[in-house]
């Protein structure tokens, strides 16, 4: 059973871009490898504490998401930081299976070295 989070910066103490949102790390509580980052809204911010599973807003689709609801690669919270700007958040956190949506452990995959931009697709 996942613990719910009482963090004692709550969502009025944050510092949001210009879309109402804030960034959020996620890295692997054990090995520290960083495997992805997306945006929180007020609603995934609570809803991730809440529930102790990590929720998002998805830019793209205007909605929130839970990691894992499809997927069943959920990521269960250990903790959370917050950086010294009060602008970003890090989650530390137990992955169950890959985080990136292309299958791989991390979304951070690609030396820029080996990037080839003809091979993106939009998300």
């Amino acid at each position: 059973m996942t613990e719910k989070l009482d963090p004692k910066y709550m969502w009025e103490h944050m510092k949001k871009n210009s879309d109402g949102l804030v960034p959020a790390i996620t890295q692997d509580h054990e090995t520290g490898e960083v495997l992805m980052m997306a945006y929180m809204n007020e609603e995934a911010f609570c809803l991730t504490c809440e529930t102790g599973i990590m929720h998002y807003y998805s830019r793209s689709r205007k909605s929130q998401w839970m990691k894992g609801e499809t997927s069943g690669h959920i990521q269960k919270v250990i903790s959370c930081s917050i950086d010294c700007d009060r602008d970003t958040l890090l989650y530390k956190i137990d992955q169950t299976g890959a985080a990136c949506h292309t299958g791989n452990r991390s979304c951070f995959y690609t030396p820029l070295g080996d990037w080839d931009p003809s091979g993106d697709k939009e998300e």
